[in-house]
Parts: structure tokens; C-alpha cells; sequence
């Protein structure tokens, strides 16, 4: 059974209008576009890539739901203002599905439309799904560039997701898949938290030489620490990808996820680093993850994803708020 890249449905894409002529006055549904990937020749337009799986987060024994979360966000962002330049465009081309257990098989299918979107010109942004997004993430963005330049995988997120993969890949092997098979991948995690991996998993970090803050580090420390740590790590690699998993933030402001961390990281901060990230010229791509709008209460987490997803949009096309 092949995978395929199904058409959004327009009717996620609804919302309040102000106006139907005044563009300053406009939300993000009404200037959504629908199409298959076509060439920016501005570089100021994002596509937008649904990721429907759950299947890394069932091998990983976490909890089911995820797969909901693509169509969720549409229908967030299409609520919120849109605050960019007339020749900045967000074309919505679809939304990859994993059906029947085929996790590999749907992660070349997102790999392959992350390339086309790079070698278009636009920026992909990418809605999943299980953490289990970021390695077809990675697998586009690996065969855009070719094997030589040195990729920084820029990770927000509780857990390493360095786990083994001697039996399957999960949404727990990701990082580690990247680094055993990639020798010019940099890894770099914000908001670790101490008791959310063992001590094999910080060993295998350190094995790896990975880079990463903990959260008690982010939360105790001033936040330019943080920033510089970045950009240190920003500065030593040619191209960066960004992705967040929605389990770093406090479960306080973000219930509906499949691990909640009580001690996660406050969304100002999550703000900050997608900010900083996103808007840097290096970085290519961003995709959120593990959104479950089955577990989530008054959809205040998808809301919030939904939220952090357009301030990435932002930064990678260029933007400010002012």
C-alpha cells in the first residue's frame, strides 16, 4: 500500500473575518492557499506539511492521539491574524497519513515533500504527528542538502529520543537514528528534564556528544545563557533544523501531549527559542509535534501549539511584531 499526500480539507481552515477587502485587517484563513508545492520566487512563502501518525508513539507505548494533531492546528491557526507583507504566502499542500503500521515508509513519503519544498525555494513547516515527524524531517532535509554539509538538529524538547532501535524505529529513536547513520549531524536538546531520562540515555548523550540544557539550567539561569549557547551552536553548522515536541512545556499550559512534564518549560521561554531559531538565516524548516487533541482540556494545548507554530512562521519568513 502506498503512502500519499492528501489534500487539506478546506473547511480546518475557518474563522472570524473582519474584512473582506481590507488586507491589514485579514486572518491567517483567509490568505491560506491550496495547492501542490510550486516554486517561491521570493523566498517568502512557507508550506505547510501535515504529518498524521501515531505509529512511532504506539511502538513507544506512549499515549494515542497524535495522529489528530495536524488538522487540529489548521484549524487554531486559521483564526489568527495575519500580520506579513502581501508578498509573503502560506500555501497548505497536504498532509502525508501513516496507515497500517507503514512509519517508514510515511517518513520517506514526508521526506521527499520536505525536499521539494526546499529545492522550490518556500520553507516547510511541518504539523505532526508523533515526534516520529522529525526523522522524515530530517531525511528531506539531509537529501536537499547532500551528505556533506554539517546539518545542527536544533531539538526543544524533554527527552533525548536516543532510545535503541534493534527491534523497530519509535518516536524514542529518531536522534539516535540520525547520529549513527549521519557523521555530519551536530545534535543539540533545550529543556531536558533530569528525571525524564535514565542514565543510559544521558550516557549515550554523552557518547554522542550531544549538546543539551536541562530545564532546571533554563529555568534557574538567565535566559541569555541559553540564547548564546544557541547561537555558539548555530555558528559551527551550515544549515539548522528546528523542531519542537510539545512535551517540553509545563504540563500546567500543555496537558494534551503524549508524556506531560510538570516541570517543563514555560511557553515564553519556548517562545524565545523558536524566535531566535526560526528567524536565523541558517535555518531551513520547523516542525511541532505530539499535539493530542484527545487529551488535551478546553484545547488550550493545541491552541498554544497552534500559537508557537505561527511565531515560527514568522521568524523563517522574515517577520516582526511590532
Amino acid at each position: 500500500m502506498s503512502i500519499l499526500l492528501i489534500p487539506s480539507n478546506e473547511k480546518y481552515w475557518s474563522g472570524r473575518t473582519d474584512s473582506e477587502t481590507d488586507r491589514a485587517a485579514f486572518r491567517t484563513h483567509q490568505i491560506i492557499q491550496f495547492s501542490e508545492i510550486k516554486e517561491s520566487a521570493t523566498n517568502k512563502t512557507c508550506t505547510l506539511i501535515g504529518f498524521s501518525s501515531e505509529e512511532g508513539v504506539r511502538r513507544n507505548n506512549g499515549r494515542l492521539g497524535a495522529a489528530e494533531g495536524p488538522n487540529a492546528l489548521r484549524n487554531e491557526l486559521a483564526k489568527l491574524p495575519w500580520r506579513l507583507p502581501t508578498d509573503c504566502q502560506l500555501v497548505d499542500v497536504g498532509t502525508v497519513v501513516c496507515e497500517n503500521g507503514q512509519l517508514e515508509q510515511a517518513q520517506a513519503e514526508l521526506g521527499a515533500v520536505v525536499q521539494k519544498s526546499l529545492l522550490y525555494h518556500t520553507k516547510p513547516v511541518i504539523l505532526g504527528g508523533g515526534h516520529e515527524t522529525a526523522y522524515g524531517h530530517y531525511t528531506g532535509v539531509r537529501d536537499f542538502l547532500g551528505p556533506d554539509a554539517k546539518l545542527g538538529v536544533i531539538n526543544i524538547d524533554a527527552h533525548f529520543d536516543l532510545r535503541g532501535y534493534d527491534e523497530q524505529p519509535s518516536s524514542g529513536t529518531m536522534f539516535k537514528q540520525m547520529l549513527d547513520a549521519d557523521p555530519n549531524v551536530d545534535y543539540l536538546v533545550l529543556g531536558i528534564q533530569e528525571f525524564g531520562n535514565t542514565d543510559a540515555l544521558f550516557a549515550e548523550a554523552d557518547a554522542k556528544g550531544v549538546t543539551y540544557v536541562t530545564e532546571q539550567e533554563i529555568s534557574t539561569s538567565l535566559l541569555d545563557d541559553t540564547l548564546q549557547k544557541i547561537q555558539l551552536f548555530i555558528d559551527k553548522q551550515d544549515a539548522i533544523l528546528l523542531t519542537l515536541c510539545s512535551d517540553v512545556l509545563n504540563s500546567a499550559y500543555a496537558p494534551g501531549v503524549s508524556a506531560p512534564s510538570p516541570f517543563g518549560l514555560d511557553p515564553l521561554i519556548v517562545r524565545s527559542f523558536i524566535q531566535t531559531v526560526a528567524s536565523h538565516k541558517k535555518t531551513l524548516s520547523f516542525d511541532i509535534s505530539e499535539i493530542n487533541p484527545s487529551l488535551d482540556h478546553h484545547n488550550q494545548t493545541v491552541k498554544l501549539g497552534a500559537y508557537l507554530t505561527n511565531e515560527a512562521i514568522f521568524a523563517l519568513l522574515g517577520g516582526r511584531i511590532t
